[in-house]
């Protein structure tokens, strides 16, 4: 998340599982070190449960080099938590807030649509 509030340690605190959604860019990958830092301190101080259920690549163009390169230093960072289906950069997943609808309701067959549902399923086979 791009903002660690007091709410955010709450929903750690509370949690059991952590999904990390990063976006395909190199400035993420700083916030993303600032969130871990917090996971750490969350995990030794207040739940000690907490786990990284998957990292999630989203805002994905696999024909940029700079969104490679992005995949493959979370890939090396997060050895067998990152999902394997990376959210691809769509125009339906950035409308569908703004008609105040989910993707599954404004654009069912659309790719971003696509690319949750196979990552819903990467993580109830992992969950199984």
């Amino acid at each position: 998340p791009p903002s660690l509030s007091l709410l955010t340690l709450n929903a750690l605190t509370a949690s059991d599982r952590l999904i990390i959604p990063v976006q395909a860019q190199f400035l993420a990958m700083r916030g993303m070190a600032k969130l871990m830092q917090v996971v750490h301190k969350v995990q030794q101080r207040l739940n000690s449960d907490l786990s990284i259920a998957g990292v999630l690549i989203t805002q994905y163009d696999g024909r940029k080099n700079l969104n490679k390169s992005v995949s493959e230093l979370v890939q090396e960072t997060f050895q067998g938590k990152v999902f394997s289906t990376h959210i691809r950069n769509a125009i339906t997943l950035a409308e569908a807030p703004t008609q105040g609808q989910d993707i599954f309701h404004y654009a069912p067959k659309s790719a971003g649509a696509e690319d949750y549902e196979k990552v819903c399923n990467e993580l109830l086979t992992e969950i199984k």
